[in-house]
């Protein structure tokens, strides 16, 4: 989020007021734009920020995030224990080092790297960082590549659908890339293969492919991308990487479809992220960088370090970097393994498909996505009405519901949906009693008695 300037003079007048260090009711002025003269107990610095924060809605009912809001007490404890150890520090901190390379060796075997490759990884604050990492890599690799054939590499670009995050038109501009943006189908709300194929070529420095897109939910036809630039490297030599931006499905569809053929048991994946803050069920800020080969990472590309009492390979945007979250993960795959990654995750499976089955049931919403591959519900309204989504949104945030409704991507454009992840802890109890408001949001708005229904006009962005 990028802050900006307050005018301080125009709110002085209307700052909070809070009481003095032993009393009860003071006139004391809080200072929220400048450094405070003072000090203050730290009993009333606490309630202050607290009875402020209580302002934010409640992580329980927002089913806008992917993110997880609930860990278990004893991994609370495991968080609050390493929240001061910098994980950078592995001279110092060579147990978390050691506990990271664990789950990296994990996550590669989760995603079934051939036995025989030499496959390398990272943590990353989230998957946004580990995607731009790993399309550097493949730029960088692009680049050596054009150097050794004598040919031009000041052009390069990358191939990914208008249904990915942020973050990779981000990595386009940061790294100066030309972003080749496909539209997604409107039956499909996905790119297509022969969209892709058209817009490769010998500067093509990756093709991305989204496992659990963030607008539906939906997945890139990973599989027909990767025979289709098979076929292609075959007949005209093109060998163009995919990068899978499993940040939604790294952590579901292991569990709940082992079978379905998306990871580096496909030739053209080279690299893949997901987020364990998502559903790998650990706290932000966390996220997973997995290469297919060691030889993916160009050396160039990492960075030795030795002044922190020992010589240190770091290959990351920035430099410091919490330790609690990679504990946290190691907990959960410990503490869950196999067999309690796939219940939770069928569970939540379960509980998706109960409410796409009573919104279908109420014929007052079109589900789009039927939670098909992973916990995710998307719907719209069946034909038109004299309010929109957006309406409906603000309406069910009386009840405490934070539900995001956006318009989708070109070339669906015209399509707003609503979307609800299920988490661990939206139980059935809770998707009935959701419903049942939605419901009753949708009637009180035909009855015309909406407060703030004028604001139907903003446009909707979906919240990550």
């Amino acid at each position: 989020m990028v802050s900006k300037k307050v005018n301080i003079e125009k709110i002085r007048t209307s700052r909070r007021v809070y009481g003095k260090t032993h009393s009860r009711y003071s006139t004391d002025e809080v200072p929220k734009y400048e450094f405070p003269e003072g000090m203050m107990e730290s009993k009333v610095a606490y309630q202050l920020i607290h009875d402020e924060l209580n302002l934010d809605g409640n992580p329980d009912l927002n089913l806008a995030t992917f993110v997880t809001t609930w860990m278990e007490p004893e991994a609370d404890r495991l968080i609050m224990e390493n929240l001061h150890k910098n994980f950078i520090d592995h001279f110092e901190y060579p147990q978390v080092k050691d506990i990271e390379e664990r789950i990296v060796n994990i996550m590669a075997n989760l995603f079934n790297v051939p036995k025989e490759n030499d496959f390398v990884g990272t943590s990353t604050i989230g998957s946004s960082e580990a995607i731009m990492l790993g399309l550097l890599a493949h730029k960088w690799n692009w680049k050596q590549k054009m150097k050794e054939n004598g040919k031009p590499y000041d052009h390069p670009n990358i191939v990914f659908g208008a249904d990915t995050h942020v973050s990779w038109d981000k990595f386009a501009r940061y790294f100066d890339v030309e972003p080749r943006v496909i539209p997604i189908r409107k039956d499909t709300y996905t790119i297509a293969v022969e969209d892709v194929l058209k817009a490769v070529d010998e500067n093509t420095i990756a093709v991305g492919a989204v496992l659990g897109t963030t607008f539906t939910g939906s997945f890139d036809p990973v599989t027909e991308i990767n025979d289709a630039l098979l076929d292609l490297k075959r007949r005209k030599g093109l060998d163009i990487p995919i990068h899978v931006d499993a940040a939604s499905a790294g952590f579901i569809t292991p569990f709940h479809e082992p079978e379905f053929r998306w990871d580096f048991r496909l030739e053209q994946v080279k690299s893949i992220n997901t987020s364990g803050h998502k559903f790998g069920l650990v706290y932000p800020g966390l996220g997973w960088l997995i290469f297919r080969n060691e030889g993916l990472l160009p050396e160039d590309l990492k960075f030795y370090v030795n002044y922190l009492g020992d010589e240190m390979p770091t290959y990351t945007l920035n430099f410091s970097e919490g330790s609690s979250m990679i504990v946290a993960q190691y907990y959960n795959i410990m503490r869950l393994g196999r067999k309690g990654y796939t219940q939770i995750v069928e569970k939540m499976m379960d509980n998706a498909s109960y409410l796409a089955s009573r919104l279908k049931e109420s014929k007052e919403f079109s589900v789009i996505n039927n939670a098909n591959h992973i916990p995710v519900v998307t719907f719209r309204f069946p034909k038109d009405e004299p309010f929109t989504l957006f309406d409906l949104s603000y309406r069910v945030r009386e009840r405490g519901w934070i539900v995001p409704a956006y318009s989708l991507p070109p070339d669906s454009e015209n399509t707003t949906i609503m979307r609800v992840v299920v988490r661990e802890n939206f139980t059935r109890d809770l998707v009935d009693i959701f419903v049942d408001d939605l419901l009753n949001a949708k009637k009180a708005l035909r009855g015309g008695s909406v407060k703030g229904s004028q604001r139907s006009a903003r446009e909707g962005h979906p919240v990550s």
